[in-house]
């Protein structure tokens, strides 16, 4: 008699997200260790500068000097550390649970190319021009936008200060991540008191990881089909 033996399901560990978190972290460290003028001129060197890019001729010429690069380079520079804190936490948050869903190497893609995407829409939406764009947050969006996309029905962790006592509940990702949404539209339709913040770059970074999940759903389904055993 022979019997049939399903394959073992294969072991994933994940890698991109810790190594886009030690990767930030360490831009950070090292624009830091030449603060303060050489943290103004490292923002100036990598960053990216709103009132551009909106013309074929400005793209020609950011192609061939190589300065469109800092739609991504921009992504790993942060303004301080609390601006960084923001962006690790919601990275460990939603980037490993997507990860293990999306695999590595398109968590990574994602990353790069939402934060990118953002940061353009941070360079159309900002009127006033050559103002320094920085930072991982519409990266870190549009993980959440995927999160949400791929994992629909997900439980968030929350602790809430009950009188003298923390309590630890659990919530649906998707009143939490629409009340984040919610507040960026609002944010971004605030006015001169939140243009410090590129608020259209986390919209825009929201709505792509959405997309980008939509998208490559079924390549994702075979992907943990195979992780599975099937």
């Amino acid at each position: 008699m022979f019997v049939a033996i399903p394959p073992r399901p294969q072991r994933h560990f994940v890698w991109a997200t810790p190594t886009l978190f030690a990767l930030l972290w360490l831009a950070y460290v090292l624009a830091a260790l030449h603060a303060p003028a050489g943290s103004l001129a490292t923002a100036l060197d990598w960053g990216v500068l709103s009132g551009g890019l909106d013309s074929m001729d400005d793209w020609r010429r950011a192609l061939a000097d190589g300065s469109a690069l800092r739609l991504v380079s921009a992504l790993f520079l942060h303004a301080d550390w609390l601006h960084l804190l923001g962006n690790l936490v919601f990275l460990l948050i939603f980037g490993l649970p997507a990860e293990r869903v999306m695999g590595g190497s398109r968590l990574l893609l994602l990353f790069l190319l939402g934060g990118a995407v953002a940061n353009l829409a941070a360079v159309l939406a900002i009127e006033a021009p050559d103002r320094i764009i920085i930072g991982a947050s519409g990266a870190v969006s549009a993980l959440i936008g995927a999160y949400l996309a791929l994992l629909p029905g997900a439980r968030l962790g929350v602790v809430l200060p009950l009188g003298l006592f923390l309590q630890f509940v659990r919530v649906p990702a998707f009143l939490l991540i629409g009340l984040w949404a919610l507040l960026q539209v609002g944010f971004a339709y605030a006015g001169p008191a939140f243009g410090a913040v590129a608020w259209p770059a986390h919209i825009a970074g929201f709505l792509f990881g959405v997309v980008f999940a939509l998208l490559t759903k079924a390549a994702i389904a075979r992907r943990l089909r195979r992780q599975r055993g099937y």
